[in-house]
């Protein structure tokens, strides 16, 4: 009997653990830094930059707004040419994704 709640009480204490991730392809245990490919329009020319993030702590604390919407309106953007991400993390303490706009 002792045996069984011990083991319960280990996958109660592992359910409620959290790591900070952002799903990526690629994910460093011990730290990452990666920028990623999100999506391209038709729209060949602009200058303009955006960024927005969003992070996590444990994950189990996580706020901020990320959308390519914020993204854009931060850097002025009213034609979007490009979308691609931003990652970084360290020990799945904390984990930040950046959504980078381009455009005019």
């Amino acid at each position: 009997m002792k045996k069984i709640s011990a083991l319960f009480c280990a996958v109660c204490l592992l359910c409620m653990t959290g790591c900070a991730m952002v799903m990526t392809p690629a994910m460093g245990g011990l730290y990452s830094e990666l920028k990623g490919p999100g999506m391209a329009t038709s729209n060949s020319s602009g200058a303009k930059v955006g960024k927005a993030s969003c992070a996590s702590i444990l994950g189990w604390f996580a706020t901020g707004d990320a959308s390519i919407e914020t993204a854009a309106k931060n850097g002025g953007i009213t034609k979007i040419k490009s979308v691609d991400f931003e990652v970084w993390s360290i020990l799945f303490l904390y984990a930040r994704l950046t959504t980078v706009v381009t455009g005019e």
